[in-house]
């Protein structure tokens, strides 16, 4: 079966994210208000061949944790989905 998983990475929250502090400062520049925070980080949408919806989350999870996210200063969410 074929199934696509969706991958946010962002940096943890105690951590300080100076793209997100950079664009929080530079949107009065844009005459943009109200924004008060910013994070930012990575989106990664991945193709998987699997035999079940199981094995396909443990590829994703094994593929964030040993490679696409530092689990020291990031955090990772997903969704998968049948393609």
């Amino acid at each position: 079966m074929k199934f696509v998983a969706e991958i946010d990475i962002m940096p943890h929250k105690e951590l300080l994210d100076p793209q997100g502090k950079a664009v929080v400062n530079n949107l009065s520049h844009l005459d943009l208000s109200g924004v008060t925070d910013v994070r930012i980080g990575r989106h990664v949408t991945m193709s998987i061949d699997a035999a079940s919806e199981a094995d396909a989350r443990q590829t994703v999870e094994t593929a964030c944790q040993k490679l696409l996210a530092n689990l020291i200063m990031e955090t990772f969410a997903y969704q998968i989905r049948q393609a």
